[in-house]
């Protein structure tokens, strides 16, 4: 096993950083991470990629504490996927966020994997489902480059993951209680830092297909 001293990127810098990092946050404001200690009341919940190039806080240039995470490769929402159920639960239920959002980029890795034929591993059965999402859509494809391929496939991996969340009893009870909740799909261009909303925001069941509400 290699020692952190022979590793080629010196993880103490990280811990040097950390310390930069809190101690420039707190000559701004002494009593920050008091606060944050005390309470953790965020607005927003961001269903995001794992992909190191998109920083969620930093992407929106939000603070600690105001926006909750959920990330995974290609930012899917999976109805069997435990890990995202419980964050959207918690989100939803105990922090009461009012703003879910659906952040895909373009560019996206997953997706591309998803374009290919090649096989990776395990992570070919997390991506079916986007192989399924092209194949829905084929005639869409049709005539376009392979970079514009991925890219069509980045935008409607957002808006099937909008729905998907919106499906969930959890976000489908949150509704019927009468919780102001609204759902986003938006898309991180990597080449240009900025983000565009895809206007697939969902704010209550009857946006829904009948056959994906529950009573």
């Amino acid at each position: 096993m290699q020692s952190i001293e022979e590793s080629p990127v010196d993880v103490r810098q990280l811990l040097i950083n950390n310390r930069y990092w809190a101690e420039s946050l707190r000559a701004r404001d002494p009593e920050f991470f008091a606060r944050l200690a005390r309470q953790q009341k965020p607005e927003f919940l961001w269903i995001g990629c794992s992909d190191s190039r998109v920083p969620a806080n930093e992407v929106v240039g939000l603070m600690p504490g105001e926006l909750f995470v959920h990330r995974n490769v290609a930012n899917m929402v999976v109805a069997t996927d435990m890990n995202f159920l419980s964050v959207l639960q918690y989100a939803v239920d105990v922090l009461e966020v009012r703003q879910v959002i659906v952040c895909g980029h373009y560019g996206c890795g997953g997706v591309r994997a998803a374009l290919g034929h090649e096989e990776l591993g395990l992570i070919d059965n997390w991506l079916r489902a986007l192989k399924a999402l092209y194949h829905q859509n084929l005639e869409r494809f049709a005539g376009l480059s392979a970079e514009q391929k991925v890219d069509l496939l980045c935008e409607l991996n957002v808006q099937r993951q909008v729905r998907n969340v919106c499906h969930t009893t959890i976000v489908q009870n949150a509704w019927r209680r009468g919780q102001p909740l609204a759902v986003h799909g938006w898309i991180y261009g990597l080449h240009d830092g900025l983000v565009k909303d895809l206007q697939v925001t969902v704010e209550n069941a009857g946006q829904l297909d009948e056959t994906f509400l529950y009573e």
